[in-house]
């Protein structure tokens, strides 16, 4: 264990090359104070202070609306995923946004706006991964896991600011229909009072980018299969979507439902495994192996590999949240983040 939480449920974290551990708290539902933190000492702060973390009524480009990922890139910058969305209502205007920060001053050095053509109404912006190597300044990638819309990869030129969506829509972004996942031996499916109950629908939601940087790897939270398309094709604008969808690769089954991926410099993939309190690593040959199991990695979440050798990840039990129990908040706080050596022996956190 690295830390705790006894307010709103955490969903990413990324690591400093320095070791500076920054998480993030979306809006939804919780009572969120800010939606960035770094760690402290195992306490949260605000991040970069606490004005930007209140969204700005007047300018919602100029602060914070609900974060739902922060990463930090191979330059040491944290970027932060801002969904514009809170409580998972339709995108606002300005609110959808990647906002980098130099964490050598603490302060916001780039802000790129997304517009309505790319960040749909029904947009959920999940994770982000980079690949700097590419173009004058870089370029991101982006997942849209929407349950009510179209879900894709949103790619990003980090130079100008442009971003268009690949692979709108496409099957291998989407929730496999009528998917029922199991955690903690109960099926979980979205069970609201007065309506009956509906399968999830999440789609493209876990994102990593292998280490030569030619594929990158994605998978629905609503699917057991791992997906994989070729880099140079999301970041050629000027190639169709079908042409981007002739270089997708389905691997196969991946041993259960995922909410996170993440890549290592030796080409492995590691993968969260909600279904069996676990984490997992896919092997350049294609062979799955436990990383680590335990029952409090309870909906392992998002994933890090930081530079001193450890795979920290987030547990939030977003599974016993009131939308999947008829009402009924079965979450128990803590919420934790935890950390496991990647190159020792496959272990349990006994």
């Amino acid at each position: 264990p690295v830390a705790v939480f006894n307010g709103a449920m955490p969903t990413g974290v990324t690591v400093s090359q320095s070791g500076r551990i920054f998480v993030n708290f979306p809006r939804w539902g919780d009572s969120v104070e800010y939606t960035v933190a770094e760690v402290r000492n195992g306490q949260t702060v605000a991040y970069p202070n606490s004005e930007i973390n209140r969204p700005n009524p007047s300018d919602l480009s100029k602060a914070f609306v609900s974060v739902q990922s922060v990463v930090v890139d191979p330059r040491d910058r944290l970027w932060v995923l801002d969904t514009g969305s809170i409580n998972f209502s339709p995108v606002q205007t300005g609110g959808a946004k990647l906002i980098g920060i130099d964490l050598k001053q603490n302060q916001v050095v780039k802000t790129i706006v997304f517009s309505p053509d790319v960040v749909l109404p029904t947009t959920y912006l999940n994770d982000v991964r980079f690949d700097l190597r590419r173009g004058k300044a870089g370029m991101a990638f982006i997942t849209d896991s929407s349950d009510k819309g179209a879900n894709g990869i949103i790619v990003v030129d980090l130079d100008s600011g442009k971003s268009w969506r690949r692979l709108n829509d496409h099957p291998s972004t989407k929730a496999v229909p009528n998917f029922l996942p199991s955690v903690e031996g109960i099926p979980i499916m979205n069970r609201e009072p007065g309506k009956p109950p509906q399968p999830l629908k999440l789609g493209a939601d876990g994102i990593a980018i292998s280490a030569d940087g030619t594929r990158l790897f994605y998978c629905p939270l609503a699917s057991r299969h791992l997906y994989s398309v070729s880099v140079d094709a999301l970041a050629n604008p000027q190639l169709s979507d079908s042409q981007v969808a002739a270089t997708v690769v389905d691997h196969g089954e991946k041993g259960g439902g995922s909410d996170g991926l993440e890549s290592d410099a030796q080409n492995r993939i590691y993968l969260t495994n909600y279904e069996q309190n676990a984490i997992q690593r896919r092997l350049p040959n294609g062979m799955i192996e436990r990383l680590v199991y335990d029952e409090r990695i309870l909906w392992p979440d998002t994933l890090s590999v930081a530079a001193d050798g450890y795979l920290y990840f987030t547990a939030n039990q977003l599974h016993r949240q009131a939308r999947y129990h008829n009402g009924q908040d079965l979450r128990q706080k803590p919420y934790s983040l935890f950390r496991v050596r990647i190159d020792s022996q496959p272990v349990a956190l006994h």
